[in-house]
């Protein structure tokens, strides 16, 4: 038997009074049409199957050895044919002369005793040559209470459950079934335990064997009182559940009500664990009691004789105990005399005022357990037990027959132990009355509100209240009839159940309790699981017919550059995705991808997360776009937007991939990080399609430290193509790199700073006065300032050229080209001037590698002032801060190289940089310096924007130095953050984060300022 449909798998005990662990929902690709064929075809594979079913109950007070009787009256009982030993009635009316008071009835039932002795000496061994009927009981199903002593502290409070006890019980039952028995369900709170047997007809049906238990006693939830219940399912058709509890003791009215909130709390508390069927379909998250087809409640529920004298109730019923197993007493139901005349027949017992049966009905009115349920406080919604026509089974006196207590408490006799059952059918029709009794205290109520009078005959035709009229018309708490009840179940079914059997056993003597058995007979629906099988196969085949005619398909058709042989690491492949091949830095690549219906229905389409992954939301990665050539099916949908194509209708697709992100270059140079992925395109009630992503880096100088970019070999980063640098060569010094270079690779030669920064200044410098001479010979509208002008400095231009505000070249798509072409000089250690179009201007040529300067500097893995270094000028400033003694601008220069000198390498291209800004500013100051002679004309832009701003007018030396001020600010501020690491420290308050940025600016501007 697999694991999941195993009974005795779920036989673990839980902790006393906790619910059952959480049970994840089980899932399946299996389309719920499947499980709705299969069931409209049920017939096909059922078949009726007859079972009966011992539920027995016995408190054995935690008496010892109680367990050797266990077998002798649950499991070898005959509760079939042969009777329990009850009383005769004829027996019982003759005893009725018999003494009156309580020690003559004690004396004469010691001697009974005696009688007793010998007579179960004899029936046991006629017990044994009997023939053996428990093969006839197909569910065994024992309640057992105070399987331990319940009434101690230790037993009470044990953090765990000691199997011992109940692995005796267990022995004996097992001991006295016939082979083939199997435990199904097992469960025990502290005193209660339960068991359920399964003969080897029906074990392979039971499935989903879920247990729990409810603890009621100390504090509302210790378990020396409460229940354990045990939920099975036979043949994949009837649930069943058991229920064992043991309620309040007591026989005051607190001890009632607590009864009463006990059985509510089992009842409200119980939780099992989610049917799983034979398909793996989970339907339901958990079950509470009332989702079964059938229950039984059973145990010791402590109901009392309600208001009954205790001494003239033992009396009453040892009259009837008295020589009741007098093996002389004879009794007939009918006789013929001498001459053959027939005489009348006797009446019943239970019209016989000195029966036993009319004693016991003249007690049940009392019962207590009958009234709550009257007063619909306990065990109303729908709970039943068979007719009652055996003594009470508490309290005795132990090792005695027929001796009520005769301690010093002298407890009424009751009977305590009970076992109801409820089907689907009673909660139904209880819940239906219930609905019918407020719909009609509604309309009553609707009625007052009209202005009748209930009691005006003259108006109100009759008057109905359910509490009093509903027990004249339908008495729902009667016993159980012996006639077979149909009740359909929540699958479906129609089943039949039968109380065939309802009685005690008067002869166990080894507890105060006497043992309670009920028999059942339930004719159900099994499924047949090789007919279930086929019928299953069947359905599958024709719903995957239907489905796939009516299923939507589409094609994809992938775009490949056939100029080329699509090729990975050097060599030819075979790959049914989009491969872009070779991708540099800042180079945008697109490929198409043609999705087209070629199903008979429409398809919507979409793309979402990766394969296996439970996200709805497509997720690119971070070097991928996708744009359709169409809107999506709802405006503006962002995430996740879908498309709907028509049958024979198709849509493109547009991806691109453009790596611009440094810290991916980063991770893509030092083989970190791959430019591959899957796409998967899901087709609404269709199958998803799998599209691979491929694309092969190109080695950039973009992303690397000083120390790496100064031993790339001749011809550029692609010469390390497929190789990986080690990281321990960066940290060596410069005169353990030039002692190692006999060692190094041919073309091999180190620099004082990257080269790639020589040809990007050199470069940017050339531009530079190259553009600012063409500025005067290109016509601008009028009153176009300069960027580089004291106007522009003073509104958006200050930076230029680096900084993106005061850029005059716009053109995205001119500069991303540009843009990609200078980094690919520098990556393949070309003239940055090859890469540009004759029609390119030398200020867009200017601007676009003043931004790729900028990116270069970010890229850098430590920058050219490391976070270490920094810590140190930080330190420094603090120092001075400290002192107030504010270091001249030699001393501050002077100061600065000192702490960066301490890496060589950082120290050169620092003062490579600073001294390229310098030059810079210089250049832009020269090219400013007829702005301010122009101050004084009325029509001149400097001189309406410097009022606008300074609100007064300033001589053009002041003009002159303002701007000048602004060109040294303004270029620090571009290029400071891009070249110092500032480290963690940069997270604090904003005021401190502003100080740091001055700091940072300072550190630049005071070697691009001029020498005073």
């Amino acid at each position: 038997m697999p694991p999941e449909t195993d009974p005795t798998s779920s036989l673990d005990q839980s902790i006393p009074g906790a619910f059952p662990a959480a049970l994840a929902a089980a899932s399946s690709s299996t389309p719920h049409s499947l499980h709705q064929a299969i069931y409209a075809r049920r017939a096909e594979y059922v078949r009726p199957k007859e079972i009966r079913i011992k539920v027995g109950s016995w408190n054995v007070a935690s008496f010892k050895d109680t367990h050797n009787d266990v077998a002798s009256w649950f499991v070898r009982g005959k509760p079939f044919d042969v009777p329990s030993p009850a009383f005769d009635p004829a027996v019982s009316s003759q005893s009725a002369a018999a003494p009156t008071t309580s020690e003559e009835v004690v004396q004469d039932s010691s001697v009974a005793q005696e009688h007793e002795t010998d007579r179960r000496k004899s029936a046991s061994s006629e017990a044994e040559s009997a023939t053996d009927v428990s093969g006839d009981v197909d569910l065994y199903v024992l309640g057992l209470q105070e399987v331990v002593d319940i009434t101690s502290a230790a037993e009470a409070l044990r953090p765990y459950t000691d199997p011992a006890t109940a692995s005796k019980f267990k022995s004996s039952v097992e001991d006295a079934l016939p082979k083939g028995y199997k435990l199904v369900a097992e469960q025990q709170l502290i005193g209660l335990l339960l068991l359920v047997f399964a003969s080897p007809s029906v074990a392979p049906e039971v499935r989903s064997v879920s247990t729990t238990s409810v603890g009621t006693g100390l504090m509302g939830y210790m378990g020396n009182k409460g229940g354990v219940a045990a939920r099975i399912v036979l043949g994949e058709t009837t649930r069943m559940v058991f229920i064992n509890s043991h309620l309040a003791a007591g026989a005051d009215k607190t001890a009632l009500e607590r009864r009463n909130w006990d059985a509510a709390q089992v009842a409200s508390r119980a939780k099992f664990d989610p049917i799983v069927d034979s398909m793996g379909v989970s339907h339901v998250n958990d079950e509470s009691l009332g989702e079964e087809d059938f229950a039984f409640w059973f145990g010791d529920l402590n109901y009392r004789l309600e208001g009954m004298p205790g001494n003239d109730v033992r009396r009453l019923l040892m009259l009837h105990t008295h020589n009741e197993y007098d093996d002389d007493a004879e009794s007939t139901s009918e006789s013929i005399d001498p001459d053959g005349v027939l005489e009348p027949e006797p009446l019943p017992a239970s019209l016989d005022p000195a029966s036993l049966q009319a004693t016991l009905d003249s007690l049940l009115p009392h019962d207590e357990l009958r009234q709550q349920q009257k007063a619909k406080k306990a065990f109303h919604d729908g709970w039943r037990e068979g007719e009652i026509n055996f003594l009470p089974t508490y309290k005795y006196d132990v090792g005695t027959v027929g001796v009520f207590d005769s301690s010093e408490k002298r407890r009424c006799p009751s009977w305590c132990d009970r076992i109801l059952f409820r089907t689907r059918r009673d909660k139904s029709a209880y819940e239906q009355k219930i609905k019918e009794e407020e719909e009609i205290q509604k309309r009553d109520e609707e009625m007052k509100k009209e202005g009748l009078d209930s009691n005006n005959d003259d108006e109100v035709l009759f008057e109905y209240d359910p509490a009093t009229d509903a027990d004249d018309d339908y008495d729902e708490f009667a016993d159980a009839g012996e006639e077979p009840e149909t009740v359909t179940t929540k699958e479906g079914f129609d089943d039949e159940i039968e109380l065939e059997h309802y009685g005690a056993y008067q002869d166990v003597l080894s507890s105060d309790h006497k043992p309670l058995v009920a028999v059942f007979r339930l004719k159900y629906d099994s499924v047949v699981a090789e007919l279930k099988a086929h019928v299953l196969a069947e359905v599958a085949k024709e719903l995957d017919r239907a489905e796939n005619e009516g299923r939507p398909g589409v094609t994809l058709i992938v775009e490949r550059d056939h100029s080329k042989k699509e090729t990975v690491d050097g060599k030819q492949q075979s790959f049914d995705g989009v491969n872009f091949g070779p991708v540099r830095i800042f180079e945008a690549k697109r490929r198409n991808v043609t999705v087209a219906n070629t199903g008979q229905v429409p398809a919507t389409i979409g793309f979402f997360g990766q394969p296996g992954s439970d996200e709805d939301e497509t997720k690119l990665p971070l070097w991928l776009s996708m744009r359709f050539d169409r809107e999506p099916d709802k405006a503006g949908a962002a995430i996740n937007p879908h498309y709907t194509l028509d049958p024979g209708e198709a849509c493109n697709i547009e991806l691109e991939i453009k790596i611009d992100d440094l810290e991916l270059v980063r991770d893509l140079n030092e083989d970190r990080a791959q430019l591959e992925d899957i796409l998967v395109l899901r087709v609404n009630d269709g199958r998803d399609h799998f599209l691979p992503i491929r694309a092969e880096w190109q080695q950039s100088a973009f992303g690397r430290s000083i120390d790496k970019l100064i031993r790339i070999p001749e011809g550029g980063a692609r010469k390390l193509q497929h190789q990986r640098m080690s990281s321990d060569e960066g940290k060596k010094s410069k005169d353990d790199r030039n002692s190692d270079d006999s060692n190094s690779s041919p073309g091999t030669r180190f620099w004082s700073a990257p080269r790639e920064l020589f040809r990007l200044t050199e470069s940017l410098e050339d531009l530079l006065e190259r553009a600012v001479a063409e500025w005067g010979m290109v016509d601008h509208e009028e009153g176009t300032p300069a960027p580089w002008s004291a106007v522009a400095q003073n509104t958006s231009g200050s930076g230029w050229p680096f900084a993106p505000g005061s850029w005059t070249f716009k053109d995205s798509d001119a500069r991303e080209r540009m843009k990609c072409s200078i980094a690919d000089a520098i990556d393949d250690d070309k003239s940055i001037e090859q890469g540009f179009d004759a029609e390119d201007t030398s200020f867009m040529k200017l601007e676009t590698l003043s931004e790729t300067l900028v990116l270069f500097l970010l890229s850098l893995e430590d920058g050219v002032v490391p976070s270490e270094l920094w810590a140190k000028l930080e330190a420094g400033y603090d120092d001075h801060a400290k002192s107030k003694k504010k270091p001249s601008r030699d001393e501050e220069r002077t100061w600065i190289l000192e702490v960066i000198g301490k890496s060589p390498n950082h120290s050169v291209t620092f003062v490579l940089m600073t001294s390229m800004l310098g030059r810079v500013a210089t250049e832009i100051r020269n090219a400013g310096k007829g702005d301010a002679a122009d101050i004084n004309s009325p029509t001149s832009p400097i001189k309406r924007t410097l009022t606008a701003v300074g609100g007064r007018m300033r001589s053009a030396s002041e003009a002159q130095k303002s701007a000048a001020q602004n060109v040294e600010k303004g270029l620090a501020g571009a290029l400071a953050e891009a070249m110092i690491r500032a480290g963690e420290k940069s997270a604090g308050k904003e005021k401190d984060k502003q100080l740091r940025r001055q700091r940072m600016f300072r550190v630049v501007e005071v070697f691009v300022a001029p020498d005073a």
